[in-house]
C-alpha cells in the first residue's frame, strides 16, 4: 500500500507555498476575514506560474483555511487561528521563567491586566506627546538622519546628560558618556567587556531578571547578594567577596527592581568601602531616576565614577519605544565601551537620541516629570493600603516606587497565585523569576503600583484568595 505523503513535508512547489501561507495564518500574519495577496502578487513575488499559486490556494480551500470570493480573491476563514503554543496563557505553569515574563512584557491583550508589568501605565506617559516632536527633530539636522551616528552617541544629548547627572550629584563630562540602545544594551556592552566565560559575577537577589538571562548567555557564574529593605546584605556581600573574588557587582540602589527598595546612605558608604577593599567594580543601574528625589543616595554620586559604572534610560519616563539609554563611567573606559558598541551595533539610533534631546530642551519636560512623580506617589500609597487591607506583607514601603514586592496571606507559593490569577485574566510576576536560583519557591510577587489601581485587580484578588483559602 503506497504511503500517504504528510502535508507537513510538502513535495511540490504548490504544497510548499500552501504550507508557508498556512503557517503565516496560524502565526497571525493574516487574520480571520483578511484577504490574502492576489494570484499575480504571489506569482511575481516568488517567480511562480499563476497555475502554481492557484493550486496552493486550492489546497488551503480544501483544508478549510481560506475561502474564494468570486471577483474578489481568497480570504482567511472563520475564527482566528489559534496562537502558537509558546504564546498560550496555559503555558504559564511550564514557562514561568525569564523568557516567559519578557514575552508577557512585550505583548498586550485588551481583556488581560498585567499587574506585574515593568513599565508605568501608558496614560502616565501619554502627556509626553511624542507626536509633536518629529518636525523639530528633522530640523536639528536632516542630512545626519541618513547616516550612522557617532560611536559615543549624539553629542548634544550627552551634554544634556552631563547636566542631568550633575542634578543627581554625579560629576561627568560628555566624553564619559556613551549612549546606548536602551539600558539593556548598556548592560550587554558591560558584560561583553568585563565578563569572560565562566567568570563569577555578583547580582542583587532578587534582582533584574533580564540581567540574569544576559549573564547566562555570556556563560557567567551568577552569585546572588541578598537584598534587604535598605540595600544589599553587607555581611553576605563581604563573605561572597572573600570567597569568590568577583570583578563586578550589578545592583540597583534606588527604586530597586523588583522590591522597590532604596539603599540607605550608611549602607551605600559601606558598599563602597567593601568595593575598595576587595577591588570590586560596581555597575549601578538607575532606570527610575526620574521618579525619585534627586537627593537620594546613589553609589555613583558618592564614588564619582571611580569604582562605579552608572547606567540609565528614558524608557520609564518617556517611552520604551525610543530605546535610548546611556553608560557613564571613566573617560578611558567610556572610549573602550564606545569602540565595543561600534563593533557590535555600529551606532545607536541618532533619530531617537535627537528626539530625547528635543524633549529635554522643552519646558514641558519638567512639568511632565512633576506629574509623573505626583502620580507614582499617589499610586504607591493606594497600593500599600490595598495589600495591607487584605493582610499582605510588603517588603519595603518607600514614599514612591513603581514596584511593590508583596506576599499574600495563605499563599506560600506565588507561582500558584499567578496561575489562579491568570484564570481571572490577571497576569502577575511571581517571585521565583527574579531570583538567581529560580528553582526555589517564593512567596513574593512583583506588583506594579499603577496597574494594581485598576478595579479589576482588587476584585480578582478577593476571588482568588477566597478560592485558595477554601481549597487549602
Amino acid at each position: 500500500m503506497p504511503r500517504t505523503k504528510s502535508p507537513a513535508q510538502p513535495t511540490t512547489i504548490a504544497a510548499t507555498l500552501a504550507a508557508s501561507l498556512e503557517r503565516q495564518i496560524a502565526e497571525g500574519a493574516f487574520k480571520a476575514g483578511e484577504k490574502l495577496p492576489s494570484l499575480r502578487e504571489l506569482a511575481e513575488l516568488h517567480g511562480y506560474a499563476k497555475n502554481t499559486v492557484v493550486a496552493a490556494f486550492e489546497l488551503l480551500v480544501a483544508r478549510g483555511i481560506v475561502e474564494p470570493r468570486r471577483g474578489s480573491g481568497y480570504y482567511v476563514l472563520g475564527a482566528a487561528a489559534p496562537k502558537p503554543a509558546e504564546e498560550e496563557a496555559g503555558s504559564l505553569g511550564r514557562a514561568m521563567d525569564i523568557v516567559w515574563l519578557m514575552r508577557e512584557q512585550l505583548k498586550w491583550e485588551a481583556d488581560q491586566l498585567s499587574v506585574g508589568d515593568g513599565f508605568p501605565p501608558v496614560e502616565w506617559l501619554a502627556g509626553a506627546r511624542l507626536d509633536k516632536f518629529h518636525h523639530k527633530v528633522v530640523r536639528t539636522g536632516l542630512g545626519a538622519l541618513f547616516r550612522y551616528g557617532s560611536r559615543f552617541g549624539y553629542e548634544p544629548l550627552r551634554h544634556h546628560l552631563v547636566r542631568k547627572l550633575a542634578d543627581l550629584g554625579i560629576g561627568a563630562e560628555a566624553r564619559q558618556i556613551v549612549l546606548t540602545h536602551g539600558a539593556n544594551e548598556a548592560m550587554d556592552i558591560v558584560i561583553r567587556y568585563f565578563v569572560p566565560p565562566g567568570g563569577t559575577v555578583l547580582a542583587d537577589d532578587p534582582g533584574y531578571y533580564p540581567l540574569f538571562g544576559k549573564l547566562k548567555l555570556a556563560s557567567a557564574r551568577i552569585v546572588g547578594v541578598p537584598r534587604l529593605a535598605d540595600g544589599p546584605d553587607l555581611e553576605a556581600l563581604e563573605q561572597l567577596l572573600i570567597t569568590h573574588r568577583p570583578r563586578l557587582f550589578f545592583t540597583q540602589s534606588v527604586g530597586h527592581n523588583p522590591t522597590g527598595s532604596d539603599i540607605s546612605a550608611a549602607k551605600a558608604f559601606r558598599v563602597l568601602q567593601l568595593a575598595e577593599k576587595y577591588d570590586l567594580l560596581l555597575v549601578e543601574n538607575d532606570p527610575l531616576a526620574d521618579f525619585k528625589p534627586m537627593s537620594m543616595p546613589r553609589l555613583s554620586a558618592l564614588d564619582q565614577l571611580n569604582r562605579t559604572i552608572y547606567s540609565g534610560s528614558f524608557s520609564k519616563s518617556f517611552s520604551a519605544a525610543l530605546r535610548v539609554g546611556f553608560i557613564a563611567c571613566g573617560a578611558d573606559l567610556a572610549s573602550d565601551l564606545a569602540d565595543l558598541k561600534a563593533l557590535i551595533h555600529v551606532s545607536s539610533s541618532e533619530y531617537c537620541e535627537r528626539t530625547v534631546d528635543v524633549i529635554l530642551s522643552e519646558g514641558h519636560y519638567q512639568r511632565h516629570l512633576a506629574r509623573l512623580r505626583d502620580r507614582i506617589t499617589e499610586a504607591t500609597a493606594k497600593a500599600v493600603r490595598l495589600f495591607e487591607g487584605v493582610g499582605g506583607e510588603i517588603f519595603a514601603k518607600p514614599p514612591q516606587t513603581l514596584y511593590l514586592w508583596a506576599a499574600l496571606p495563605g499563599v506560600p507559593d506565588s507561582l500558584k497565585l499567578a496561575q489562579e490569577m491568570l484564570s481571572e485574566k490577571i497576569v502577575s510576576a511571581p517571585g521565583k523569576v527574579f531570583c538567581v536560583d529560580s528553582s526555589q519557591r517564593s512567596k513574593w510577587s512583583r506588583f506594579n503600583v499603577g496597574a494594581v489601581a485598576d478595579p479589576r485587580f482588587a476584585k480578582a484578588l478577593r476571588v482568588v484568595l477566597r478560592r485558595l483559602d477554601e481549597t487549602g
